[in-house]
């Protein structure tokens, strides 16, 4: 049954009905102009009543007045806004104590546009393509400092975001690293930023931060393990890694007791990186008869089976499959649900995809912080998306509750 429509409500939507009328609205332009002015009306009137609380009493009615300070004038001050450019007027006091919240002083912009113009940022439209969209879509111009300026306020939350309080535990970390251009000293360089996102106890995905280096070892990574400890977090069940020089030393150094699973899908792709193309597809099946294997005894027949038949073509591979067996043969002591999970870092490479998309049309960027501050707005619009728990996790958490019961007997109620 409809709800019954209250007083106040029939009330609005006849004074709704009334603007409508008198503004003689038909177009888009006709409605964005109304937009406009209503929106000037309540900021001005917002402004006024804001005032009105500070001071203690409304205007023309000093009999109720408790303070000495009042009234000051105003100024004018021009918005910029989703309707286009907004006059308003910013009422004053005598001493300057009023602070008001719905604008605060100094502000040219509404918030709702700030966030649009970060979100076009953040999937890597350029400064000079903001300020044309600003110019298009809400007929205001906007400066390309104007934008800086915007864009330069977000530092302060990336480093607060880079140094936050983790959790305690993690059932799964993956690392994957992607490649960007910045500039050193005048010289276009690679800098690898290294990308760790976690899985929690309640199987929700969190990117706990990035890392940037030129030169990865074991020492680069046992900082960044050593900040996550700092970070508050004490145990790890598992890391899933791409197999980068050293990661899998600090890892041990750091959290002895975490399983390290060296990523099956970057060990497939550094196979075949120097197979003829005629060979790659039948190397890949007999690949994938050691990875699908249903047992380590299994996986390693099939190892052998590969040796024999390819050693003679490409004597590397097998020898790449072996000297990192400890790593790569992880997944195979635990059930189907976790192995899926563990045996390869594709859940971060999805970020490292969108990341690649939003910065391809941009050529070298300035310094690190630029650099980290599309990567944190890239991944705030991605973690906003990640509400509900990693398919299966029910059936994941209960098979961990088994596998690691004194790890887990702290952190499960």
């Amino acid at each position: 049954m409809k709800k019954k429509k209250s007083k106040e409500e029939l009330e609005r939507e006849q004074a709704y009905r009334t603007l409508i009328r008198t503004s003689k609205a038909e177009t888009p332009g006709d409605f964005r102009n109304l937009m406009s002015q209503i929106s000037r009306e309540l900021i001005n009137t917002m402004l006024k009543e804001e005032l009105s609380n500070h001071l203690g009493y409304d205007p023309h009615e000093k009999e109720q007045k408790q303070t000495e300070n009042s009234r000051n004038g105003s100024s004018s001050k021009t918005l910029k806004s989703d309707f286009g450019n907004l006059s308003i007027t910013m009422p004053r006091d005598r001493d300057s104590s009023f602070k008001p919240v719905v604008i605060p002083k100094g502000s040219r912009m509404l918030g709702g546009m700030e966030e649009q113009i970060l979100n076009l940022y953040a999937m890597g439209v350029t400064q000079r393509d903001i300020c044309k969209f600003t110019q298009d879509i809400y007929g205001c111009e906007l400066s390309p400092e104007a934008v800086s300026n915007i864009v330069e306020a977000v530092n302060e939350k990336v480093k607060e975001w880079l140094n936050r309080p983790l959790k305690e535990i993690y059932s799964v970390i993956f690392m994957d690293a992607a490649v960007f251009n910045i500039r050193v000293n005048g010289q276009v360089k690679n800098m690898a930023v290294n990308i760790l996102l976690g899985i929690d106890l309640d199987g929700k995905k969190d990117i706990l931060g990035f890392w940037a280096c030129e030169n990865e070892s074991a020492k680069f990574w046992l900082t960044v393990l050593n900040d996550l400890k700092s970070r508050r977090v004490k145990d790890v069940l598992f890391f899933s890694i791409d197999g980068l020089k050293g990661f899998s030393q600090a890892i041990k150094a750091v959290f002895p007791d975490s399983e390290v699973q060296r990523c099956i899908v970057h060990q497939v792709r550094h196979c075949t990186r120097f197979v003829n193309y005629k060979d790659r597809k039948e190397l890949c099946e007999d690949m994938k008869m050691i990875y699908k294997a249903v047992s380590e005894e299994q996986a390693l027949i099939a190892l052998d089976e590969l040796s024999r038949k390819w050693d003679g073509k490409y004597p590397y591979i097998s020898k790449s499959w072996k000297d990192n067996w400890s790593d790569l043969s992880t997944f195979f002591k635990y059930p189907n649900e976790i192995r899926r999970l563990i045996y390869t870092t594709n859940a971060i490479e999805s970020l490292n995809s969108l990341l690649r998309r939003y910065t391809k049309n941009r050529g070298a960027f300035m310094d690190e912080m630029s650099l980290y501050k599309l990567i944190y707005l890239a991944s705030d619009r991605l973690m906003k998306k990640w509400s509900m728990a990693i398919k299966n996790w029910g059936l994941i958490f209960a098979q961990l509750n088994i596998m690691f019961p004194e790890r887990l007997e702290n952190y499960v109620r």
